[in-house]
């Protein structure tokens, strides 16, 4: 036996019960883990609100370390004592022990306590997916990550700046901007106090950013896309401030200058020539048939 995080109905925190929970033995492909640290998520936030529905009743819960108990029939590259790691998966990170799928758990190297095993994989996995899958950030680019002081944005900071990008990131106070900056955001702008959508377009000198990360949602979604160069992509990965809403597809249109810079411009006209040389010479044609050969030779 164990206890576990369960909750029966949504809401607020005092849905959830530290309920007695019974564990039992590892099938195939799973093992039993006794945790030694939970990670805790804003996303755990979100399911025991139900902005994001789930069946009920219910663990919380996604990101855990500890220490196997035992292995069930099946699992060959894990043993009793292996101190390991998880995030995704299925919920209930929030007990004691549990029964895990073992294709779920990495072990944790000596240099990595239980603690940061715990605390960094989802957000860590969160910050390799938006900036080497979603966008992959290149030497010389400039990016905005907003929550720059945040669990994923204190990684897209540190992780954007190795690979050579400047970093602009939204903040709520001055702490957080120093700790940002501390962690590689070139520019902490704080949100509340000063426009981001001037701001960045200060520091790029009009040209604006090809990626912007935005785990704010309602409050910066709109504005963010403001941010954007043509061309550019906005990636939304969560809502603290709440839920953007249904979204009009026409304010992308409007919002849209894919031609502004003058190359792009040219580059456009070069392969529309042709089509528009028989377009005109068609027309002619039928207005005028009689100076065909003088009008489109």
């Amino acid at each position: 036996m164990a206890h576990a995080i369960r909750f029966a109905k949504t809401g607020g925190p005092e849905v959830l019960e530290w309920q007695e929970v019974e564990v039992g033995k590892p099938g195939q492909g799973q093992v039993r883990l006794r945790h030694t640290a939970v990670g805790l998520n804003y996303i755990d936030t979100y399911q025991r609100s139900g902005l994001y529905q789930m069946p009920l009743p219910s663990g919380l819960g996604s990101e855990a370390a500890g220490v196997i108990e035992e292995v069930g029939p099946g699992v060959a590259d894990l043993k009793p004592g292996d101190r390991v790691a998880y995030a995704g998966g299925p919920l209930g990170a929030y007990s004691d022990a549990r029964v895990m799928p073992a294709d779920r758990l990495v072990k944790l190297p000596d240099g990595i306590t239980d603690q940061q095993g715990a605390a960094m994989m989802l957000k860590g996995m969160t910050a390799w997916y938006l900036i080497r899958r979603t966008h992959e950030v290149k030497p010389g680019e400039t990016i905005l990550i907003h929550a720059a002081a945040g669990g994923v944005g204190l990684i897209v900071c540190q992780w954007a700046k190795h690979l050579g990008a400047t970093v602009i990131g939204t903040v709520g106070d001055q702490e957080k901007a120093a700790l940002a900056k501390r962690n590689g955001c070139d520019h902490p702008i704080l949100y509340k106090n000063e426009d981001f959508v001037a701001k960045v377009n200060e520091l790029t000198r009009g040209k604006k950013l090809p990626i912007v990360y935005d785990s704010v949602g309602k409050d910066t979604f709109y504005k963010s896309l403001d941010c954007l160069a043509p061309f550019g992509l906005m990636a939304s990965f969560g809502q603290s401030s709440g839920a953007v809403g249904p979204v009009d597809i026409g304010i992308l249109a409007a919002k849209a200058d894919r031609l502004a810079a003058r190359e792009d411009y040219r580059s456009n006209l070069i392969p529309i020539r042709p089509i528009g040389f028989i377009m005109t010479c068609r027309a002619l044609e039928t207005i005028a048939d009689g100076h065909r050969a003088d009008t489109c030779g």
